[in-house]
């Protein structure tokens, strides 16, 4: 069965959902449970040669199997499901953290035979590996799109990864990792990226690809259980390991405990977080491992940082360049108040031009996120070792915002559209460069700037722009108005956060 007719069914099965009281926020979350199960009962009936090499630990408990669930009805199928989640979550290891805290959400026993019964007509022993986590990988887009469930901040669009990590060329033996993970997109393209050297790669290489080459973390434990998931699709992490690729946590909490060769992520969009996280704590009385819920940190005091901010955006640019190994590279998706914010903004942004090789920036347009509004920029860097001289010589600029019109329906972000971008950054050999900006093509979007005019600008402000704009010459509809106000608001409000932060330091001292 092709890969678009299996993706078009799995689909499907979210009207029975929705019928059976589940909301598009809970929906793959459900799925990935079912889904799980079906794949381990067809995975074990396969001869040893042709079993998923990440799946052969696997053991699940007595009374687990799909083959039981799917052979029951009523409420004895629903009854059983639900033992089956607490026994699962109570495992250990890859399993354990993909079923921790499992709820059925399914709220009717015919609802739920339903969901079984269309999942029991798919087939996944003819799909190979890749093929499998392409279907995943295609259902968690089809969630973020549904930009009432809120998914859409955990999804970056996968043309902007696929480009990103084009341009920053991991290699096979190296590490890498994504301090804000979401569902994996950083990490599962880089996986495909060197998809031509794993497959000239010793057995011993391969390993090393599945359970020591990529690493994340995820604050939010529904979609650290799906990046799980997604990993395990595509061939990274075991089942039977305790060694997880992702960990669930706030990466923002304590100094990396270990360095990477190479760092690509997107943190979370907004200055300021609500989010209630879960923790793990010692319970005095008693000794044991509970879990407690208790609001994200803002402020975060750390020997590594060189300067306290409740700004979370410009705190992962400062654990950023702490996770690298020297030599290091990192591309981050940041907005566009990170590049201009003045009292710990520009603190870190002479830091980070000092200590590293901040070469190349690219301004994204608006409307390519699921969070409307967001004006963002990928910073490229590379980690120096001390010295006491500025590391960055010069600064590339790449203009793909000024008179660039995307929308998430009507002309959504393609790799193509960023294409040029890729080849001025020149992969390759970025020391061997060519602007497209002259005195005689004044539109050029490529263009350079050395860092004695950096340090000269404003707060050592990066909001660098040469272009004019031709916003007044564009019919906008009513909703890319509104789009266009809300963006606006927001920078509003940042500029408002800012002030407050800049207060309060007065008023402290």
């Amino acid at each position: 069965m092709a890969e678009s007719t299996i993706t078009k069914k799995i689909w499907n099965i979210a009207g029975v959902l929705r019928d059976g009281g589940v909301s598009m926020s809970d929906y793959l979350e459900q799925l990935t449970y079912l889904l799980f199960l079906k794949m381990v009962d067809e995975d074990t009936q396969l001869p040893d040669e042709l079993r998923w090499k990440n799946w052969e630990k696997i053991a699940l408990p007595e009374g687990c199997s799909w083959q039981q669930l799917a052979a029951q009805s009523g409420k004895e199928q629903f009854d059983d499901y639900k033992n089956i989640l607490d026994t699962l979550s109570e495992k250990t290891g890859m399993l354990g953290e993909i079923y921790r805290g499992a709820q059925n959400k399914i709220q009717t026993p015919a609802s739920l035979s339903n969901v079984i019964k269309m999942i029991d007509g798919i087939s996944w022993n003819e799909l190979s590996e890749d093929v499998k986590g392409d279907i995943y990988e295609g259902l968690l887009e089809k969630i973020a799109q549904d930009t009432k469930s809120g998914a859409g901040q955990y999804f970056t669009p996968r043309p902007l990864i696929k480009t990103i990590v084009c341009c920053v060329h991991p290699t096979l033996g190296k590490t890498i990792m994504d301090p804000c993970c979401g569902s994996g997109g950083f990490l599962l393209a880089a996986k495909e990226f060197l998809k031509i050297e794993i497959d000239k790669a010793t057995e011993k290489q391969k390993e090393a690809l599945s359970n020591s080459t990529f690493f994340g973390i995820e604050i939010v434990p529904n979609t650290f259980r799906l990046c799980l998931m997604n990993m395990l699709l595509h061939g990274i992490g075991e089942f039977g390991s305790d060694n997880l690729p992702v960990d669930c946590k706030d990466s923002l909490a304590n100094e990396p405990s270990r360095h990477f060769d190479f760092v690509m992520t997107n943190p979370p969009f907004g200055t300021k977080s609500s989010l209630a996280i879960e923790v793990e704590e010692i319970d005095k009385e008693t000794g044991e491992k509970i879990t407690k819920t208790k609001k994200q940190n803002e402020n975060y005091t750390r020997n590594d940082f060189i300067t306290t901010t409740s700004n979370k955006q410009l705190n992962f640019v400062q654990h950023i360049k702490s996770l690298l190994k020297t030599n290091g590279t990192a591309a981050v998706v940041l907005p566009d108040n990170v590049l201009f914010e003045g009292g710990a903004g520009e603190t870190i942004r002479q830091d980070l031009l000092k200590t590293c090789d901040l070469h190349t920036i690219l301004r994204l347009p608006t409307g390519i996120f699921y969070a409307q509004g967001v004006k963002a920029n990928v910073l490229f860097f590379e980690k120096k070792e001390t010295a006491p001289v500025t590391q960055t010589k010069e600064v590339w600029v790449y203009d793909y915002r000024t008179n660039i019109k995307h929308t998430l329906k009507t002309n959504p972000l393609k790799k193509s559209d960023l294409n040029d971008f890729v080849k001025c950054y020149n992969p390759e050999n970025r020391y061997n460069r060519t602007e497209t900006y002259s005195e005689t093509n004044p539109e050029g979007r490529w263009r350079k700037y050395p860092i004695y005019e950096i340090l000269k600008r404003d707060k050592t402000s990066l909001d660098i722009t040469w272009l004019k704009s031709g916003e007044d010459l564009v019919d906008y509809s009513l909703t890319e108005l509104m789009t266009m106000i809300e963006e606006k608001s927001q920078n509003i409000l940042s500029a408002v956060n800012s002030l407050k932060d800049i207060i309060g330091n007065i008023e402290e001292n």
